[in-house]
């Protein structure tokens, strides 16, 4: 069974995969992404591949691995990187990895909203810059969860973890939305599910952890921010493209919004010169929800034994229905 592992992984998921029975494992042994040219060439007449979120899994690369490939599977809970209708035409079998990433990911909302709403990031750049000369009654003041409501948008395992997380800070109501109600997910926060358009209008901080489909791409956009408060703060750890970031930077820099953290960006890494790192109200973070060690690893076991389950024909640990 001959694999190719498309990136430098934790130890304990390139082992699960050397260590078993007829298993040949070739690995793009390196921090950074496998060069296009190269994926097309180490691809050819794999079974299996491991892949990352950053990794495109097209049609071009489906055709340089060849009928023999059976097994995708991705060190990710999302699946946006995969041509999943070719993928389906083909009878390749898909793992992910849920549920491992969702505390993980979960922290890191929290964080990048108490940083954003709390102004940390700019309060420390002052301490190293001399601006800070004395205690200052109005200095460096931001927003506090306390009272406060809180739109989560799309309450699925990470909505539910932030929302989890979100309430001993004393959040008085919790709104959210989605594809649908989920009333038994909600009853644990007592959060009522409502439109888009009012989410926006009368939430103090907004969440968005949904996936990234087609009706999601590009949801929060000019008439979005619009509606939404001028001292809300807006927080993203989905993906990138879910927001339209040209209409997200003309409301933080016109003061439509107060301040918003990303976790994720389009492109990824996002240049340099981005407008958006120009301002001091928007905290942009480099794609970590899921990096504490324990869960990185957690993560490539899992990619590792849904590759080999389903190159044994036996069911994945977690398999994506296609």
């Amino acid at each position: 069974m001959s694999v190719f592992v498309t990136r430098r992984i934790p130890a304990e998921g390139l082992r699960v995969l050397s260590q078993a029975s007829g298993c040949r494992v070739q690995q793009w042994d390196s921090e950074e992404p496998v060069p296009r040219a190269e994926l097309l060439s180490r691809v050819a007449g794999t079974r299996g591949l491991l892949c990352l979120l950053s990794d495109r899994i097209d049609r071009e690369v489906l055709d340089a691995a060849g009928p023999g490939l059976k097994v995708i599977s991705t060190m990710s809970v999302g699946f946006d990187h995969l041509a999943l209708d070719e993928i389906k035409k083909r009878g390749i079998r898909v793992g992910y990895t849920p549920d491992v990433l969702t505390d993980a990911t979960a922290e890191l909302s929290v964080a990048l909203l108490l940083s954003a709403c709390r102004r940390l990031l700019e309060a420390a750049q002052q301490v190293k810059s001399g601006g800070w000369t004395t205690w200052k009654p109005l200095w460096m003041c931001g927003y506090g969860l306390s009272d406060s409501t809180v739109g989560i948008i799309g309450l699925g395992r990470i909505g539910q973890a932030v929302a989890r997380r979100l309430k001993p800070f004393g959040v008085k109501k919790f709104l959210y939305t989605g594809s649908g109600p989920k009333p038994e997910s909600a009853a644990e926060f007592g959060a009522e599910f409502v439109p888009l358009t009012r989410l926006a209008e009368e939430s103090d901080f907004v969440v968005v952890t949904c996936a990234l489909t087609p009706a999601t791409q590009g949801m929060c956009n000019k008439d979005f921010f619009s509606r939404m408060k001028k001292t809300s703060v807006f927080v993203n750890t989905s993906r990138g493209a879910v927001v339209n970031q040209e209409d997200l930077y003309d409301a933080l820099a016109q003061g439509q919004i107060a301040a918003a953290g990303l976790d994720v960006t389009t492109p990824e890494p996002l240049p340099t010169d981005h407008p958006l790192l120009s301002l001091k109200n928007c905290v942009i973070l480099p794609h970590i929800g899921s990096a504490t060690y324990a869960t990185r690893s957690t993560m490539a076991v899992l990619a590792a034994n849904n590759l080999l389950a389903g190159l044994r024909g036996e069911p994945m640990p977690h398999e994506l229905k296609l």
